[in-house]
């Protein structure tokens, strides 16, 4: 079987992108990236999860442009998008700590 690679439709880059963002561990990479580049070791100590999941992350994180990553000696370094993904996790942090907080009901033990 063949597969041919095709443009996506705006509704399905809006999907993606939105799907990449409603993961936890991708939020947490993404918030402890707000504060400076790391790498993978120092984003798995950050967000307490384990390397592999870390990884399969930033690669999903990588494809859809929310983060760049360069070579540093043995090292590699992984950066927030300046441009876009930056403001906008300031954004929904703010929005999120003032509107959605209040919204999560939990059950009494």
């Amino acid at each position: 079987m063949k597969y041919v690679m095709q443009q996506a439709t705006p509704d399905e880059a809006y999907e993606y992108f939105l799907a990449t963002l409603s993961n936890r561990t991708r939020i947490k990479i993404l918030n402890a990236l707000l504060k400076e580049s790391k790498n993978v070791s120092e984003i798995t100590a950050a967000v307490g999860a384990d390397q592999s999941t870390i990884s399969n992350s930033l690669a999903r994180l990588k494809s859809c442009g929310f983060v760049s990553v360069k070579p540093s000696g043995k090292e590699r370094v992984y950066r927030l998008n300046k441009q876009t993904i930056e403001p906008l996790m300031k954004l929904i942090n703010l929005h999120t700590s003032k509107y959605c907080i209040g919204c999560i009901k939990r059950r009494e033990r």
